[in-house]
């Protein structure tokens, strides 16, 4: 038997706190185990294997994007890129972590190594899980009394010449009983009262059971020590300790329900459902993976011993859509992305290691030859209320749409003018068989069927005039011949009163492939929570389980609207509204299909791509020496944020920082938040993990909104603070810097279009995008992943009583010149956090009159 000192027993129980490591290894058959229960050792070889350029990464990320929730936005794969900057940075270590986040099993990443040729990486994978050590029986708390006899039992399955350690707290049995499966105590003494622990080992892998707990009950007659019969002198009897409990879940989730008694002899266990015995499950716990309609009803165990048998309360188990069962506003963490998980297709009666090697066909009805989405949201209006959450929606409906591979152009606060042009370009990247997806948060209303979003410049009294007509935008989308046109309006829909005139629209085909979702019904307000540091939309709230499910838009947005009418706080206030004419099966998720129209693709692409490039990085050498790096990366598509720091600086200067000044009027910069020492400050939804040569470098963060009012090159000053060690007044040198048309600023959306700029499908024109030659085009898109911001008070809303949010990682895009390669490591991304820890506050509300509407 391999020997363990009690310090590394102590350190091993230190780090599983508490252990219930028995609850994640189940039998063979049940076996779906996630990346994140490989050791960082396997981690780290799989991802040597993985850095590479022709059988890598890169193509792994490819291969699992067939599943939704797997997908890697462009600001998530250039995250894996810059990993190579640092020098022990790993694309492929970064890729993995990512894909342990969202819960991605073992065996689908076997598959998809199979699935790209990478033999040696599917070979290692495979003799790794076959090392791996399941528990199958765990030790179970017993009641015995003092003289009589105990069995504690714990089995395991893997590799051939299990060894097994017991531990009466942190001190190990070293006799004979307890380098076995099951460990006798008899007789029985005070001595043996306490917690009991299993550990099975192989080689250097090891697992602990549960604990057991042994406890004392008052002996009821004399007894009569150890002997062959069965038991003799023990405290028979059997306790109920848990209780299974009922719970609705979806059609392939996973239904898991348990119940335990304390029993001397050992408790056994049998399941029945609908009172017919359940074949296979008798042990504590019920698993039943990918779950169908059949499953539904009523189960109970029932749990005996040789002297006695009780049963437990009944369970009752719904399948369908909805897990949402409480009367209240409350976040339900449903699971590593907070959002629905696609789980792999269960064939009855194939094991699941067949379906490693030859997992089912990911087979698709419908496909897209692109996918398009432009999202607006409108805040800060000059003669109307001021909201607060269009700027977390716009940025987390973003993040969503681009795991399913959308190009999505983000845009706050626009005017008019801005807002049609913005519709313009948006209509150029659409085409025959594209998706497009139109969002729009602020203020709206409908008048005569119509609705009308409006802009931030709207006067007070406005009219149709002043406003865009949601039902013209699809007359003119849909002479595009897209797949699939989805419109969801996050806006108050009543009657505007100072606004007579019937709008007449064109007419609408009859193409089966339009989805309205509204936020709100006919004549009615849409709502938005408010907190102290964050504010959501309701309909963003429920929309965002719902979005990456792989099913029928209409299906997916019908959910949703069941979800909503289960919030009680919302219930005869705002209810989802869901108009369509979809006659197919089409999915946000639905793949991309460029074949059939390659070229116009092609300059889809180099459309969207010109909108979203950053300025390249920037490195200054000041006359005194000092050596600043300038960075820039993208929160919208209209919002920037520009950071500083100092790489080098001589030895006689004590203290410096570079700041930005002189930023032009046709930008909107808070001077109050300019030049932060965090993210957070800047008031930016940007979270950075910062990877600087020591923690003394300074770094200082500028916001930069309304990139779309630019008429001109973006030019600035760095304006360079410092102080030399023989010297008490501070110093200052300036540099001016230009860094060109960054992101949307080059579409010259405050620029009229003219009218028939959208009216020609196979128009596909770049005259209004002002390419620079020489343009790269290798940083593309915005922030992805999770949201964090510290919104301003002044507006009624929703409020909770919770003081702070759980904040995520978040990816920023930027760019750094090859030149500063071999210059101190630029900022590196830190891991992507699940979308489960985000926002994952259970909201209460403390009175009615914190409703305010868009």
């Amino acid at each position: 038997m391999r020997s363990t000192s009690s310090g590394e027993l102590a350190k091993s129980l230190n780090h599983i706190s508490g252990f219930v490591s028995g609850d994640t290894y189940t039998n063979m058959e049940e076996c779906k185990m996630s990346i994140g229960t490989l050791s960082e050792q396997v981690l780290i070889r799989l991802a040597k294997m993985l850095d590479n350029s022709t059988c890598g990464w890169r193509q792994l990320a490819n291969a699992v994007s067939e599943q939704a929730k797997f997908r890697c936005s462009e600001s998530e794969l250039t995250s894996c890129s810059l990993q190579v900057l640092s020098a022990a940075g790993s694309p492929g270590r970064t890729l993995l972590a990512r894909l342990a986040d969202r819960s991605c099993s073992l065996d689908f990443l076997l598959h998809c190594l199979r699935k790209i040729g990478h033999q040696e990486a599917a070979q290692y994978l495979t003799t790794t899980v076959s090392e791996l050590i399941q528990i199958t029986v765990q030790p179970q708390t017993q009641r015995a009394t003092v003289g009589g006899r105990v069995v504690l039992t714990c089995r395991a399955f893997g590799p051939p010449g299990l060894s097994y350690q017991w531990f009466r707290g942190k001190e190990e049995i070293l006799d004979e009983t307890g380098s076995t499966p099951e460990l006798v105590l008899c007789p029985l003494a005070p001595v043996h009262e306490g917690p009991y622990i299993c550990r099975v080992h192989h080689g250097g892998n090891f697992i602990f059971s549960q604990w057991a707990h042994v406890r004392f009950v008052q002996s009821a007659g004399p007894s009569s020590g150890c002997s062959s019969s069965l038991f003799p002198g023990a405290a028979s009897g059997l306790h109920i300790i848990l209780q299974p409990r009922s719970q609705a879940v979806s059609e392939g989730d996973t239904l898991f329900l348990e119940c335990s008694a304390e029993a001397n002899p050992p408790a056994q266990y049998e399941w029945y459902h609908n009172t017919v015995p359940v074949a296979q499950h008798k042990m504590r716990s019920l698993k039943i993976p990918c779950v169908t309609t059949a499953h539904r009803g009523q189960y109970r165990c029932k749990m005996f011993n040789l002297y006695h048998e009780a049963w437990s309360d009944t369970a009752t188990v719904t399948i369908g859509p909805s897990s949402i069962t409480d009367a209240s506003w409350v976040e339900v963490d449903r699971g590593p992305d907070s959002q629905e998980v696609h789980r792999p297709t269960c064939r009855p009666g194939i094991h699941p290691l067949q379906q490693m090697v030859n997992p089912p066909p990911s087979a698709r009805d419908f496909y897209a030859t692109d996918k398009v989405a432009l999202l607006i949201g409108n805040m800060n209006y000059l003669y109307h209320t001021q909201l607060c959450a269009p700027i977390a929606d716009v940025h987390e409906l973003t993040n969503l749409l681009r795991q399913m591979d959308f190009k999505v152009v983000s845009l706050l606060d626009l005017n008019w003018q801005e807002m049609h042009s913005a519709v313009t370009e948006f209509l150029l990247l659409l085409d025959k068989g594209v998706y497009g997806l139109l969002y729009f948060a602020g203020h709206g209303y409908e008048n005569y069927g119509n609705s009308f979003m409006v802009p931030i410049d709207a006067p007070a009294s406005y009219t149709s005039e002043h406003c865009l007509c949601v039902q013209n935008i699809l007359t003119r989308m849909q002479e595009k011949e897209t797949g699939l046109n989805v419109l969801l309006l996050d806006m108050c829909r009543k009657r505007n009163l100072n606004d007579d005139i019937i709008v007449q629209p064109g007419l609408l085909k009859v193409t089966a492939n339009i989805v309205f979702g509204y936020a709100t019904c006919v004549d009615a307000e849409a709502y938005e929570v408010k907190r102290e540091d964050v504010s959501n939309g309701i309909f963003i709230n429920f929309l965002k389980r719902r979005v990456c499910v792989d099913e029928k838009v209409t299906v997916m947005l019908d959910r949703v609207a069941e979800d909503m009418g289960r919030c009680e706080i919302t219930r005869g206030r705002q209810a989802l509204e869901l108009r369509s004419n979809l006659s197919e099966r089409r999915s946000l998720t639905d793949q991309i299909q460029t074949s059939e129209c390659s070229a116009s693709h092609s300059a889809r692409n180099l459309q969207w791509t010109v909108a979203h490039v950053l300025p390249k990085s920037h490195c200054l050498q000041f006359d005194c020496g000092v050596k600043v790096q300038l960075g820039f990366a993208a929160e919208f598509s209209n919002v920037m944020v520009i950071y500083t720091r100092i790489l080098e600086k001589p030895k006689e200067i004590v203290s410096c920082c570079a700041q930005l000044i002189d930023f032009p009027e046709d930008v909107d910069i808070d001077l109050k938040q300019s030049n932060q020492e965090t993210l957070l400050e800047a008031g930016s939804l940007l979270l950075i993990n910062e990877n600087l040569p020591s923690p003394e470098v300074p770094s200082l963060y500028t916001r930069i909104q309304c990139l779309q009012r630019l008429r001109r090159e973006l030019t600035f000053t760095i304006c360079l603070h410092y102080t030399y060690s023989n010297m008490d007044d501070e110093v200052q040198e300036r540099k001016p810097v230009t860094v060109g048309k960054p992101l949307v600023s080059k579409l010259n959306l405050h620029e009229p279009r003219a009218p028939r700029a959208c009216s020609t499908s196979s128009s596909l024109s770049l005259d209004s995008f002002n390419v620079p030659e020489g343009s790269s085009f290798a940083s593309v898109g915005s922030a992805s992943s999770s949201w964090t911001y510290r919104a301003q008070t002044g507006r009624e809303s929703f409020t909770t009583d919770s003081p702070t949010s759980s904040r995520s990682a978040n990816i920023p895009e930027e760019t750094d010149s090859p030149e500063l390669f071999e210059a101190p490591q630029p900022l590196v991304a830190s891991k992507s956090l699940p979308h489960s820890q985000v926002n994952d506050t259970n909201y209460t509300f403390s009175d009615m009159y914190n409703f305010h509407s868009y």
